[in-house]
């Protein structure tokens, strides 16, 4: 099994590029299932999550080609059950639910797996399906949903989950008549996802805000279309700036849809600013304490928490994190204090105070991003961490260890 060994101390320097999102390409490969054609899309990270649902389409019947420009036609579906073997993994599998059922009328998907951060019932996604008209069964572990054709309705998500609001969008694409969803999230990979299905022939306004209107269509066509920089990846380097005292060149993203990550980082004493081709992130020797508290978009993304607490870990100070989205997304917190982290848990809230330096330690990763904050705490700590169980890592993060050798880090797998 692989590791990756890190010795810190490094400041980083030099210019990255960051990778087409991977929480904006699931969906929207998934979305292909609505068409007939081949689609085009552009900017496909080389990740494992990647590699599964192209799996998982494959074995619906579709036919895929390429990588970071990947071809997709599913003319031929001739599966409508999602297996447990390829949903285990990853729980965006669900994704294929809705399409499933509003293309073929019918889809079996297995109830799915994932990172181990929470409960995230599948039950909103369920529940708006059959407000569409589906008829759903639970059954030996499997969701079952029928339907001749779904019909519009208006539909109140319990929770503005994003799959959950991609997952119906979809569906209600090919639905008869409109679809009304309220209090739906509306994170950037939406939008990006709504604009593909409009590529379509789709006819979706609102997403972005918490009322999204899809009026039904026949069927949908082909498309090319590109999918956005991975924002979490562009956060996540920009907090490597800061852990390290570093000066990072960002390129393949911009400011947009940042904000919250970049005031926090700002509050910090790191300066982020808009230069040709990209952002540039510049650390301070000394780091100031932040409070962090995640919340649906536009606030603070529970994806970068891990990596902020990361962070805090070494400011001058005490740091509150609050975790408002996952109710066990705390788990890197005693991987951290292996490392010197000084850190308290009371439910979902974490006191962070800071220590002059990190030690390095043997480290286990629990999830992806935790995955990503052990690495992080590696590149400041003085001496070796070696973390293992990086297929995690690998679920989000493209050639992660490559990029931050590029900017100085001694860093390598093994």
């Amino acid at each position: 099994m692989d590791k990756i060994i890190i010795c810190g101390g490094k400041k980083l320097e030099g210019e990255v590029f960051i990778s087409g999102s991977k929480n904006a390409a699931l969906p929207v490969l998934v979305s292909s299932l609505l068409t007939t054609g081949w689609n085009t899309f552009h900017n496909i990270p080389d990740l494992v999550d990647i590699k599964t649902i192209k799996r998982l389409l494959e074995s619906l019947g579709a036919e895929i080609e390429g990588g970071e420009t990947l071809r997709i036609n599913a003319d031929k579906l001739r599966n409508c059950e999602a297996s447990y073997d390829l949903v285990k993994t990853m729980r965006a599998s669900i994704l294929v639910l809705g399409p499933l059922v509003a293309r073929m009328g019918m889809a079996r998907v297995s109830l799915p797996g994932g990172c181990a951060i929470g409960a995230r019932p599948v039950n909103v996604h369920t529940k708006a399906l059959e407000a569409l008209g589906a008829r759903i069964k639970l059954e030996d572990g499997y969701i079952e949903a029928k339907a001749s054709r779904l019909k519009g309705t208006t539909i109140y998500l319990d929770l503005p989950t994003v799959t959950g609001t991609e997952n119906i969008m979809m569906a209600a694409c090919l639905a008869k008549g409109t679809t009304l969803l309220k209090n739906t999230a509306k994170e950037p990979e939406i939008m990006n996802l709504a604009d593909v299905l409009c590529g379509m022939g789709a006819k979706i306004s609102g997403a972005g805000t918490d009322t999204i209107r899809i009026d039904g269509v026949d069927s949908l066509h082909a498309v090319e279309a590109t999918v956005i920089p991975d924002r979490i990846e562009a956060g996540t380097f920009m907090i490597a700036a800061g852990i390290t005292g570093g000066d990072i060149k960002i390129t393949g993203c911009d400011l947009c849809y940042l904000d919250a990550i970049v005031t926090k980082l700002r509050n910090t004493g790191m300066d982020i600013s808009i230069v040709d081709g990209g952002i540039r992130a510049v650390g301070e020797e000394k780091v100031k304490s932040v409070d962090i508290k995640t919340l649906p978009y536009p606030g603070f993304p529970t994806d970068l928490q891990a990596q902020m607490m990361a962070f805090m870990t070494v400011g001058n100070g005490l740091s509150v994190v609050t975790e408002t989205i996952f109710e066990n997304r705390f788990m890197h917190v005693s991987e951290l204090m292996r490392m010197g982290a000084d850190i308290s848990v009371a439910g979902n809230r974490a006191v962070v105070k800071g220590v002059p330096r990190l030690r390095g330690a043997p480290v286990m990763a629990t999830d992806l991003r935790a995955s990503a904050s052990l690495i992080l705490a590696g590149l400041a700590a003085e001496g070796v961490t070696e973390l293992s169980r990086v297929y995690h890592i690998d679920r989000g993060y493209q050639k992660i260890e490559e990029k931050l050798s590029s900017l100085g880090a001694d860093i390598k797998r093994v």
